[in-house]
C-alpha cells in the first residue's frame, strides 16, 4: 500500500543534513557525477531512437548497422538518457539489529539507503522507496525534488525497528509490478534465506537490480576463541557460545552456505555490495559506483 511520509523528526533531519553536506564535498562530486547525469550508470534501458553521434557520446552506443547503411556515425538513444527511476527496497529484517561493535547492521544500511536516495535527489532522478517489514510493506510512490525525497528518507529513519521476537520472514527480493520498467532497483537488507525463484532471472532482464548488505565481524570471522556468554535477541535469553574447533567448523559451513545464496541472487560481482563494520558507508558506496563504471558495458534491459 502507498504510505504518506510523516514529518521528519528533528534528530533524523539533522542526520540527513550531515549526510547531504558530506555528499556535496568536492571529492564525492568529482568521483561520482562524471559525464553522465545519473550516478547509477543505468544506460541500456529501453531503446528509443537512433541519433547522429556527437563528440562526447559513448562509443558503446554506436549502432554499427545504421552507421554502415548511412555512411555517417549514429548511436542508439535509450529512454534512460532522458529520465531515470531509482527504487530503493529496504528489507527491514529483525536480524539487522545485530551488531558486535558500536553500530548495528540496521544503522549501517539505513545510512546506505539514505545516501542512495539523496544521490537520486542530487542528480534529479525520480526516487521510490519500498520498506519491507515482517508486519507488511509500505511503498512510497516515485518522487522528484529534494524536499519530497527528504520526506521519504525521513520516514524511513523514523520507522521503528521490527520486534526481534516477531516473525522473521520477509518477502523475497523481487518482483513488484508497480516498479517502472527499466528502473535501477537497489535492494538493501539481510542475505535471503531462500534461493532465488525461477521468476528472478526473467525479472532482472527488465530491471537493473543491485544487492547491498552489511556484514558484521562475527559473521565474517566467527567469535573469538574461547567460550563466552552473549544475549540472543531472537531467542530472548543469554546463551553460552563455544569457540572450539567444532564451533568454528560449523561457522565456516554456515558462512559458505550464506555466501552461496548471496551469489545465487546476484551472480555478477559488480551488482553486489557488502559493507563491513569498519567501513565508512559513503566511501564504500562511492567505491562501488566507481567500480561499476569501470566494469564495462551495461546489459540491455527491455
Amino acid at each position: 500500500m502507498a504510505a504518506r511520509p510523516p514529518a521528519i523528526p528533528e534528530r533524523a533531519l539533522k542526520a540527513l543534513r550531515r549526510l547531504e553536506w558530506r555528499m556535496r564535498g568536492r571529492r564525492v562530486e568529482t568521483t561520482l557525477t562524471g559525464d553522465h547525469r545519473s550516478v547509477f550508470r543505468g544506460r541500456g534501458m529501453e531503446f528509443d531512437q537512433v541519433v547522429r553521434f556527437e563528440f562526447g557520446d559513448d562509443i558503446r552506443d554506436v549502432d554499427w548497422n545504421v552507421t554502415a547503411r548511412l555512411g555517417d556515425v549514429y548511436r542508439k538513444m535509450f529512454v534512460e538518457d532522458r529520465e531515470v527511476s531509482v527504487v530503493v527496497v529496504f528489507a527491514d529484517h529483525p536480524a539487522l539489529q545485530f551488531g558486535s561493535g558500536t553500530r548495528t547492521k540496521r544503522d549501517l544500511l539505513l545510512e546506505l539507503a539514505a545516501l542512495v536516495m539523496l544521490f537520486g535527489a542530487l542528480n534529479r532522478e525520480r526516487v521510490m522507496l519500498i520498506h519491507q517489514t515482517p508486519g507488511g510493506t509500505h511503498a512510497y510512490p516515485l518522487a522528484r525534488g529534494r524536499d519530497r525525497i527528504l520526506a521519504i528518507v525521513g520516514a524511513l529513519f523514523a520507522s521503528a525497528a521490527p520486534d526481534p521476537l516477531g516473525v522473521d520472514r520477509l518477502p523475497l527480493p523481487l518482483v513488484r509490478h508497480d516498479i517502472p520498467r527499466g528502473a535501477m532497483v537497489v535492494w538493501i537488507g539481510e542475505v535471503p534465506d531462500d534461493p532465488p525463484p525461477i521468476e528472478w532471472r526473467a525479472w532482472t532482464r527488465h530491471h537493473q537490480v543491485l544487492g547491498a548488505r552489511a556484514e558484521d565481524e562475527w559473521e565474517r570471522d566467527g567469535p573469538a576463541a574461547g567460550p563466552f556468554t552473549a544475549y540472543d535477541p531472537v531467542a530472548g535469553r543469554v546463551v553460552r557460545l563455544r569457540g572450539d574447533a567444532e564451533a568454528r567448523a560449523r561457522h565456516a559451513a554456515w558462512r559458505d552456505q550464506r555466501e552461496a545464496r548471496w551469489r545465487a541472487w546476484w551472480s555478477d560481482p559488480a551488482d553486489r555490495l557488502t559493507i563491513g563494520p569498519e567501513q565508512d558507508v559513503l566511501e564504500a558506496l562511492s567505491l562501488f559506483l566507481r567500480n561499476r563504471e569501470k566494469s564495462g558495458p551495461t546489459r540491455s534491459y527491455r
